[in-house]
């Protein structure tokens, strides 16, 4: 059984949302839909609660529980004050990797196997992006002599943006994601384990290498280069920190 939308101001109608005992679901697929057919940037207000009641056919407990299965999954955030609702918000990867610590918490995931893809994904992700001669870390790469290495918080920033910069060069939106989110899960329940002070503009010098072998489309050397480069960060891991490579990944 369904019910009959009711056109919006624009003259577009929602799609009926089926009856069943998954109401909520389906609502909360039918808002994606709009916002994504609609191509609503982030900081768009949607319709109002009442709107969307009349809009949708559905009761008001049914649309509470889809806009907090969206809020929870990262897609909107609930604006307070007298003009506020449910806003569109930037997707993250961060996002979907928070939802996929679920899984691995219980499927008893450890940070060895978290590393272990980390070691297949990125070394691929490199050569994917040296095959399309990706120029877009040129200029961006934080400065090996002049970053501020001993700072925990700069030095994070600058490995961070250069691992997902890569992932971002590669030309395909879900090795993109999947790649991007392992490094979040990692560097989110790992943040203080970062390589010795006096091994970092190191570090830093290897990216920028790999971007050089990047953006010079010398794909062979950008894929050796991240493979050497992950690799040691594991093995810097398994030396110091042995523990934890056994610790299942939380969910968070």
């Amino acid at each position: 059984m369904t019910t009959a939308p009711r056109p919006r101001e624009d003259g577009t109608s929602p799609r009926p949302i089926k009856r069943g005992a998954k109401v909520a679901e389906a609502l909360a697929q039918e808002i994606v839909h709009e916002i994504v057919s609609r191509k609503l940037p982030p900081g768009t207000l949607l319709s109002s609660e009442a709107q969307m009641l009349e809009d949708y056919g559905v009761g008001r407990g049914s649309l509470r529980e889809a806009l907090r299965i969206l809020e929870v999954h990262g897609l909107i955030t609930m604006k307070p004050g007298r003009n506020g609702g449910p806003m569109v918000i930037e997707v993250r990867t961060r996002d979907y990797g928070r939802m996929s610590t679920l899984f691995f918490h219980l499927g008893g995931v450890t940070f060895r196997e978290l590393m272990d893809a980390r070691l297949v994904m990125e070394p691929m992700m490199a050569r994917l992006a040296a095959e399309r001669r990706g120029q877009e870390l040129v200029g961006k790469l934080a400065d090996p002599e002049a970053t501020h290495v001993e700072d925990d918080s700069t030095y994070f920033h600058a490995t961070s943006d250069f691992h997902k910069g890569v992932a971002a060069m590669s030309g395909n939106s879900v090795l993109n994601l999947l790649s991007a989110s392992l490094e979040d899960i990692f560097r989110d329940q790992v943040s203080g384990i970062l390589s010795p002070a006096d091994e970092r503009r190191d570090v830093l010098a290897v990216h920028a290498a790999i971007a050089d072998a990047i953006a010079n489309g010398r794909a062979d050397d950008a894929e050796k280069l991240m493979r050497e480069h992950m690799q040691q960060y594991a093995d810097w891991v398994q030396t110091r920190h042995p523990n934890l490579l056994d610790t299942v990944v939380d969910w968070r």
